[in-house]
């Protein structure tokens, strides 16, 4: 790690969890109410800003298929924030080493020589299967599980490949569910493999969708917040479990 000897203030990359502020780690927290300065993202709550009434707080949201602040601008932030304050929380919804571009970051810091240290936070997947109580995993049925997203780089190909796993976990997968299951079917997965759609997890407005992967092809114009796609048999054994979801009728009827 880079020497606090330059002068130059520390930057935490803290996970703030899926959602609902009582979520964040302890660690987390606790760093949360030193912080002089946080930049957030999009997703992260109001109340989990709460913690940290002391802060300066600078949105630097990333919503996908939105117009957001761009990376390079983000990495210039954190550099500038650590010239000026000693301790700068850069808040990343769920974990900062999942899908949040974490890499990027590191490396301006280190290129600058600022010091930094990471703070993981619950990834959505998991509070997911919690919220839901279904587990990802089942013995003689799931012993994997894959997160994947097709999200992509600016100018690079969108993602075509699938992962071989027994239970697929797609992050920002609202709008891309038709080409997601048309390549699972065309793979050969059963039209009858259970999906659970989680819409804004862990929060106060979540919205749980059980449907099948035939469904799925249609589509989920439904759904307008972070959405998280489960896909697998491990899903089956808890089907016939109680929980508040949207009426599937007309949707299965339709496929």
């Amino acid at each position: 790690m880079p020497s606090r000897e330059t002068g130059l203030g520390k930057v935490y990359l803290v996970g703030a969890g899926p959602g609902a502020a009582d979520l964040i780690t302890v660690r987390g927290a606790r760093i949360l109410a030193q912080a002089e300065v946080v930049l957030h993202d999009a997703l992260v709550t109001e109340e989990m800003l709460q913690l940290c009434p002391q802060a300066v707080k600078i949105s630097v949201g990333k919503r996908s298929g939105q117009r957001s602040t761009a990376q390079t601008f983000i990495n210039r932030q954190l550099i500038e924030c650590a010239e000026k304050y000693q301790l700068v929380v850069r808040l990343k919804g769920g974990d900062p080493m999942l899908f949040g571009r974490a890499d990027e970051e590191l490396s301006a810091l280190e290129a600058h020589g600022i010091e930094f240290e990471i703070v993981p936070g619950i990834t959505a997947a998991l509070a997911a299967a919690a919220s839901t109580c279904q587990p990802l995993t089942k013995r003689g049925i799931a012993r994997s599980v894959a997160f994947f997203t097709s999200s992509t780089a600016p100018n690079h190909p969108d993602e075509i490949t699938m992962p071989d796993c027994d239970t697929l976990v797609q992050y920002m997968g609202g709008k891309e569910a038709i080409k997601t299951a048309q390549r699972l079917l065309a793979q050969g997965r059963s039209p009858d493999t259970p999906v659970l759609v989680v819409e804004n997890c862990s929060r106060a407005n979540e919205r749980v969708l059980r449907l099948h992967l035939y469904a799925l092809e249609q589509g989920l114009a439904q759904f307008s917040g972070p959405v998280l796609v489960i896909i697998g048999n491990a899903l089956a054994s808890r089907e016939a479990k109680k929980t508040e979801a949207i009426d599937l009728a007309s949707i299965e009827k339709s496929a």
